[in-house]
């Protein structure tokens, strides 16, 4: 089933123009991962930007642009090679590359550290100091807290679904909220809904219980 919920405009574009930073990137690579409609477009922003860079003159590279570049796409070769066997082996998939690549693996190898009731996350580590990425599990027909936003986040679904109100988010979706946002997103009764979530600033919590906590919880 194809993706329901899409990417905004503007991640779309900062992106292909390479203007994210690290955490908002993991988030679009992951969601262009599932969503044809979304890579079609990303392609033509990329187009886009490739012929207004064809408008602007040229700028004299640093001394050693080449051998920076050199070692990123080293790096990444490197870290593609160590990722497990199993990581690979296809209709086995839960994550797609751009999350096996921080998590070193699939679904199977994620150290989920408890968060109360069933639910459960994994933070992962990036050098973007402006964003938090995690992975979250909310157990079946669970809500998450009613909570808003102190800035944006993007969750991307990647196995089961969850309902926020009306709508229904499954693999592939993107559900992009702000501090507008006051909801309580429920895991469908199914499956478990695991998630990736992007934020910019800590949620906002209605319950005093979970504003306690959430210092020791990092939410």
């Amino acid at each position: 089933m194809m993706p329901q919920h899409h990417l905004s405009e503007d991640l779309l574009l900062a992106y292909a123009a390479g203007n994210l930073s690290e955490g908002w990137t993991i988030a679009v690579a992951s969601h262009l991962a599932f969503c044809p409609q979304c890579r079609a477009q990303s392609a033509q922003a990329d187009m886009l930007g490739g012929a207004m860079l064809d408008t602007i003159d040229p700028e004299p590279l640093a001394n050693d642009a080449w051998s920076a570049m050199r070692a990123r796409l080293d790096a990444d070769v490197q870290l593609a090679k160590a990722l497990p066997a199993r990581a690979t082996a296809p209709g086995k998939l839960v994550l797609p590359m751009p999350l096996r690549a921080y998590v070193g693996g699939d679904i199977d190898t994620i150290h989920w550290r408890a968060l109360g009731r069933g639910a459960a996350q994994m933070m992962l580590p990036t050098s973007d100091p402006t964003t938090q990425v995690r992975l979250l599990r909310i157990p079946a027909g669970k809500p998450v807290p009613e909570h808003s936003h102190g800035g944006r986040e993007v969750t991307l679904v990647l196995s089961g679904s969850f309902r926020d109100g009306e709508q229904l988010f499954g693999p592939g979706d993107i559900e992009d909220a702000d501090g507008s946002v006051l909801h309580t997103p429920t895991a469908t009764p199914e499956a478990d809904c695991i998630c990736l979530a992007v934020t910019d600033a800590p949620l906002r919590f209605s319950s005093w219980i979970v504003r306690l906590i959430q210092p020791i919880l990092k939410i």
